[in-house]
């Protein structure tokens, strides 16, 4: 499975409020443009970053996505996906490069916690995706030119990589069928 990368233009940013966060900590040590495939719907996920960068409020992390909502679709592997509050230790989760490849590595812990979120609305071309994210400054996403991108900074108009998929799902599954999602 290698993913192609689609440039989305960010059209929103919400503050919405306090909901359960979920921490993916790996065993392995991630690279600062590795990351997991995340998203409120079947219609598309960002690509979220391994916490590789010092922050003025969070030391470096190399291990650990800071995933977003508990809610979310996390791509699993080729055509699947699960909800973060599915993932457990021993999970073999695909992470991903900047150029679309990936790694499977091992979930060591998955930690979840009560914190401040963002929805993040972003279109490419007539699809509209999203994804809740903490409000924080150690929350990355990839951008334009492969510009790290913190969450708490983006603004309409910014550029960010997403994965483009169909909506519809049941137990994970890719199904046909007529749904709505927002």
């Amino acid at each position: 499975m290698q993913v192609e990368f689609e440039l989305a233009e960010i059209k929103r940013v919400t503050p919405i409020g306090e909901g359960a966060r979920v921490c993916i900590d790996f065993i392995d040590q991630l690279s600062p443009t590795e990351g997991v495939l995340v998203g409120n719907t079947g219609h598309g996920y960002f690509f979220v970053l391994a916490e590789n960068r010092q922050t003025d409020t969070y030391p470096k992390r190399p291990f650990r996505v800071n995933a977003g909502a508990i809610h979310h679709y996390i791509v699993t592997d080729e055509d699947k996906t699960n909800y973060l509050q599915e993932i457990q230790p021993g999970n073999h989760i695909p992470v991903f490069c900047e150029d679309g490849t990936y790694r499977k590595i091992p979930v060591g812990r998955v930690k979840i916690e009560k914190r401040p979120f963002v929805r993040v609305e972003a279109k490419v071309n007539d699809h509209n995706i999203s994804v809740t994210m903490q409000e924080a400054d150690s929350v990355h996403i990839l951008g334009e030119n492969m510009e790290e991108k913190q969450v708490i900074q983006l603004k309409e108009g910014d550029k960010v990589y997403v994965k483009l998929d169909q909506a519809g799902r049941h137990l994970g599954e890719k199904i046909q069928e007529e749904i709505v999602e927002k």
